[in-house]
């Protein structure tokens, strides 16, 4: 399992039971999000996977998923380095805002634009090619050359931060990207070619 890499959602959030705009801020998990980050530390253990270190953002739900899947693997004190780079998205003038709320105070158009758009950031926030555009450089200095090295490397973060390393991944357009959901607490799986490009990748459902 040279060069491995493996990029994992965060579980469930406070937040997102709430439908509310999180961006920077800080809710922890909810007991299910528990449940989805423990799961899936059972799933990578039942592969047989170990990693030789670990990555996450500055935002305690990425963190304690972390935590979590860790715990499962036995690897409590894995080295872990923490970047705000990896941090999601910042959702602007609507953190905090529920989704619904946000839709009857500028128009479910505008909001979906917001939301699904490639490059039209919020009031305030960035756009997905915003948060490409502050992931992508720390990716390609701090996270590939650990991979490309062999080292087993896994990431805890967020649904765009993550989005943005799989569109680059994956060589995605942004059409493709915009309409990609990534799930809370599903390890993705990649292995690497020598020069970066995906020689695999594995979907880790329950």
């Amino acid at each position: 399992m040279n060069r491995l890499l493996v990029l994992v959602r965060h579980g469930q959030s406070e937040w997102n039971l709430k439908n509310l705009f999180t961006g920077w801020a800080d809710p922890g998990l909810t007991d299910k999000g528990v449940a989805e980050a423990t799961e899936a530390g059972r799933n990578l253990n039942a592969r047989g996977f170990e990693f030789d270190i670990a990555f996450t953002s500055v935002l305690s739900r990425a963190q304690r998923t972390l935590t979590l899947m860790l715990e499962e693997l036995g690897q409590q004190d894995l080295e872990t380095v923490r970047d705000q780079a990896l941090n999601e998205r910042d959702y602007g003038d609507l953190v905090g805002l529920n989704k619904d709320d946000a839709r009857e105070k500028w128009g479910k158009d505008q909001v979906h634009i917001w939301r699904r758009s490639f490059d039209v950031p919020p009031p305030g926030g960035e756009s997905l090619k915003d948060t490409a555009d502050r992931v992508l450089p720390y990716f390609k200095s701090d996270i590939l050359p650990r991979v490309l090295d062999g080292e087993r490397v896994i990431v805890a973060a967020h649904g765009n931060s993550l989005r943005a390393l799989v569109m680059a991944l994956d060589d995605l357009s942004p059409d493709e990207i915009i309409k990609m959901e990534i799930a809370t607490g599903v390890p993705i799986i990649y292995q690497l070619n020598e020069d970066g490009s995906v020689a695999s990748k594995e979907v880790l459902e329950s």
